[in-house]
Formats: structure tokens, C-alpha cells, sequence
């Protein structure tokens, strides 16, 4: 009867998506970020918004109506794949018009199917009638190039040519390329992109987006991403016809970074299949390659980042670049708002009213950084651990020291990122997401953005602010964030 019993409590957590015990709350699980109940989550792979939810794939299934609530629906959607073969990477469409002849309205997985004898890496299918249960197409591969370094699809609807378009990874040729089709089945190369911007490693994860220009959704530019060296991501502003990518007049040579932090990659865009969505929204994976395998979570390695609503803004001397914002959504989290308005005292301090029990908060922060000086944070402080942020005003430099982050020791654990956060107005603003195991910090409009994981310990919930001189003035807003797992 016990065994019954649990049995039912098990099978009733998985269909609603409620904890069972201590489920979501073992050491080092983000709070408000996704992650599966158990086992490895790595890139997201087609994420779509249709009927009204956000359904996010890793080749297991959540699903969302809001991309703040979660629901995991399967660890594992390809249950029939053949034997000796692996699923990588990939995208989902919705067949809305049955053009493969599965049927009107269809689910299609565009994803690397990897042969673990040979290497192997080529384009196949798996399609689905209820976005649940998909079945490998017994044709696969679809598009193959004999080629162990060839991978992570992303397909969409092209409305002008009336045209399914593949992005796809020549990963150390460091190219992209672009085919067509009629079918999803039969493919045409169209085109190649790159090399260009960083060319150190390998390209990975390609996705291609139209994102707003200064908020116009009426005005948009083609963004290409690219994953980099299994540790970055990088974008491209530009046009596209259908056949081939081409950049704006005047793109930087310079590698543009999506993310400056150490742990942000493989992002993919929302699919929008009901055509309501009025912004362009990713999600990545909070982790890097070097150490993603050490990480000391018990329940599985790896979560996703914040949602976060990408733009292009017109920037005085530089032009167009990408601005990425936290989804608003995000704030029904928030619990009682604290507020600080004070000049940063010199030294470390603790900040009056604010002192957090957890791990798993959200500060919003301006600076005046008209004066010389060094000031910032200290954060998920305890133990003799810390992370520390901190913003030089002569340098325009903000600048992530985790060198002493972590409670355990993980190997190959990078230390210290930096980039020049320009004042606007006179002034920077941090944006500050803290959780169990990480930090996402976005500054002024989203100009730059820094994702670096933590993995501070229970114990280390200390934060303060600091300053090497007086007279910088701090305005502050800071919420504690409840869990989306209660």
C-alpha cells in the first residue's frame, strides 16, 4: 500500500508539477531559475510559444504560461530513437500547413543526430501529434555532410519564399550556413556566413532573430548569435532574403558579445506560433563547458537563465547594438520592497533593512559615477566566501571577482570577467539577479549584461556595499524573490 502510495504522490508531481519532499530545495538549485527535477539540462532546443503556452525543450519538455512558472512534462521526448544514436541540439517548428505530410499543425524537431560509432554528425527529424511522444523519422538523416563538426539547427517559417530556413554549425570552420525547403525533408544550400567577429575556437548554436529597433516593432534587423569557444556568445547585425545573411553598412569587425559574464551560452529565441508575442525573448544555459560536468548540484547539472526581451538600440557613436532586459514578468516574484538612498561609505557595510535569508533576490541599483572612485557590492558573503562587484569610475570598468565564490572547489573554474560599462547621464545602473547559484547583472538600458555562476553555499547570504572614497550617492530598490517551486 506504501508503495502504492508513493507511486500516485510521484505520478501526481510530475502531471502538476508540485515537489514532493525536498524536491527544489537541495543545495546549490536556482529558485526562479528553470532546471529539471533531476538529471542534465543543457541547451534549449525549440523553444516555442503556441496555444497560448510556452513550450521549452531540451529533448525533455516543460512547459510555461508565463516563463516564470514551470511545469516539467517529460525528462525525455524521444523515446524511440535507434540504438547508437544520440540527439544534440536542435529547434521545434509547429507544420502548420502539413508540409512534411504528418499532418496540419504537427510537431517537428530539426535536431543533430550524432552516431556514437562513427561521430558522425548530421540533420535529422522527429515529429510529434501532441508535443509529447515524438517518433524519429526512419529517413534520417535529412541533410548530411559526412562531417563530425556539424550541428545544432535552427529551422523557421520564411513567409516571403514561402520557405522552411536552416541555420546550421560548421563549427570549426567557424561558418554558418543557410538552406531551404519546401518539406523540412529534402534541403538546399543557400548560402554560407563567416568566418568573422571571434574566430579563436568554434561556432555552435546558431539562431536568427528580427528584434526591434529602439522599440519599434515595426522596425526590426535580422540578429545572428552565435555560441563561441564553448564559453561565449557573439552577434551579428544585418539583413536577410531568404538566402543569405548580409551586415549592416558600418558592422564593427570586433567581436559584438552577448554576454560578458563567464557562463551564458547556447541561447535560443521563442518561436511564436500564435503570432501574439510582441517581443523577442531568449533563454540560455547557465554554464560553461570547462566545468558544466563538476558542478556540485545533486539533483543534475545545469539550469537556464532569466527570460530575457532582447532590442537593438541606437547608441551615440557606435550605432545599433543589442540591449537584452529582464522579462517584467519576473517581478510578481517580488516580496516587500526595501529602499536605501545614501552616499556608499567608505570601506565594506552592510546595507540597512536589507539583509537576505537566502540566496534569491533582486536589487536595482544607480550609482552617480561622476566622481573618482571604486565602489560596489559584496556578495553571497559567508565562510570566508564572497563575490564581488565592483565599478571603477575613472575606467568606466565593472568588474566580477568570484575568485573565492564557491564553498567547494571546482576545477577549472574561471575567476574574474570585465567590460566597460559607459555612465549615462552621469550615472550606472545595476540590475542585480541573485540566486542560489548565480548572478545576472544588467546595466543601464541592458547595454551589457553579466551571467556568472556562483555556487555559494547555504551559509552565505552576506551582502554589503563598498567604496575606497566618499561621495558616490546610491539610490537602491531590493526585493526578495519567492520561489517558484513553493
Amino acid at each position: 500500500m506504501k508503495t502504492r502510495l508513493l507511486s500516485l504522490i510521484l505520478l501526481l508531481s510530475a502531471i502538476t508539477g508540485v515537489s514532493v519532499g525536498k524536491d527544489y530545495n537541495e543545495p546549490y538549485r536556482p529558485q526562479y531559475h528553470f532546471s529539471p527535477r533531476h538529471g542534465w539540462i543543457g541547451d534549449p532546443s525549440g523553444l516555442t510559444y503556441y496555444q497560448g503556452q510556452y513550450h521549452l525543450f531540451w529533448w525533455g519538455k516543460a512547459v510555461s504560461p508565463d516563463l516564470v512558472h514551470y511545469r516539467e512534462v517529460s525528462p525525455n521526448v524521444m523515446t524511440d530513437t535507434p540504438e547508437g544514436i544520440a540527439n544534440f541540439t536542435g529547434s521545434m517548428v509547429i507544420d502548420r500547413q502539413n508540409t512534411a505530410g504528418w499532418g496540419t499543425d504537427v510537431w517537428v524537431a530539426a535536431l543533430t543526430v550524432y552516431e556514437r560509432d562513427s561521430k558522425k554528425q548530421a540533420q535529422g527529424l522527429a515529429f510529434s501529434h501532441d508535443g509529447v511522444n515524438f517518433h524519429y523519422y526512419d529517413q534520417n538523416p535529412v541533410l548530411d555532410l559526412w562531417s563530425t563538426e556539424f550541428r545544432d539547427p535552427t529551422v523557421f517559417w520564411y513567409a516571403p519564399t514561402h520557405k522552411w530556413i536552416m541555420i546550421v554549425a560548421k563549427a570549426r570552420e567557424r561558418k554558418v550556413q543557410f538552406y531551404s525547403s519546401d518539406n523540412l525533408k529534402d534541403w538546399k544550400w543557400e548560402s554560407d556566413f563567416g568566418p568573422a567577429g571571434d574566430q579563436e575556437k568554434v561556432w555552435e548554436c546558431p539562431d536568427l532573430m528580427q528584434v526591434p529597433v529602439n522599440g519599434n516593432w515595426e522596425d526590426r534587423r535580422w540578429v545572428l548569435v552565435t555560441s563561441i569557444n564553448w564559453a561565449q556568445e557573439q552577434y551579428f547585425i544585418g539583413h536577410f532574403d531568404g538566402h543569405q545573411f548580409t551586415l549592416i553598412d558600418g558592422h564593427p569587425r570586433e567581436p559584438l558579445l552577448v554576454d560578458h559574464g563567464l557562463d551564458y551560452y547556447a541561447s535560443r529565441s521563442v518561436r511564436d506560433y500564435d503570432g501574439t508575442l510582441r517581443s523577442v525573448i531568449t533563454l540560455g544555459w547557465v554554464a560553461t563547458w570547462d566545468y558544466a560536468q563538476q558542478a556540485p548540484s545533486s539533483w543534475g547539472k545545469g539550469f537556464w537563465s532569466i527570460p530575457r526581451i532582447n532590442e537593438l538600440r541606437d547608441f551615440p557613436g557606435e550605432g545599433l547594438r543589442l540591449t537584452q532586459q529582464p522579462l517584467p514578468a519576473l517581478q510578481q516574484l517580488r516580496g516587500r520592497e526595501v529602499r536605501v538612498s545614501r552616499n556608499v561609505p567608505v570601506g565594506a557595510r552592510k546595507i540597512a533593512g536589507f539583509s537576505p535569508s537566502r540566496n534569491a533576490y533582486e536589487m536595482d541599483v544607480m550609482f552617480e559615477a561622476d566622481q573618482s572612485n571604486t565602489f560596489g557590492f559584496i556578495l553571497a558573503e559567508g565562510g570566508g566566501h564572497q563575490t564581488i562587484v565592483s565599478y571603477n569610475s575613472d575606467s568606466h570598468r565593472l568588474l566580477i571577482d568570484r575568485t573565492n565564490s564557491s564553498d567547494v572547489d571546482i576545477p577549472k573554474f574561471r575567476r574574474v570577467t570585465q567590460a566597460e560599462v559607459l555612465p549615462e547621464d552621469g550615472k550606472i545602473r545595476l540590475h542585480i539577479f541573485v540566486d542560489e547559484s548565480s548572478i545576472e547583472i544588467f546595466t543601464n538600458r541592458g547595454r551589457q549584461v553579466f551571467t556568472v555562476l556562483t555556487y555559494a553555499g547555504r551559509h552565505q547570504t552576506g551582502i554589503e556595499t563598498f567604496a575606497l572614497r566618499k561621495g558616490t550617492k546610491m539610490e537602491l530598490r531590493a526585493w526578495m524573490l519567492r520561489s517558484i517551486w513553493v
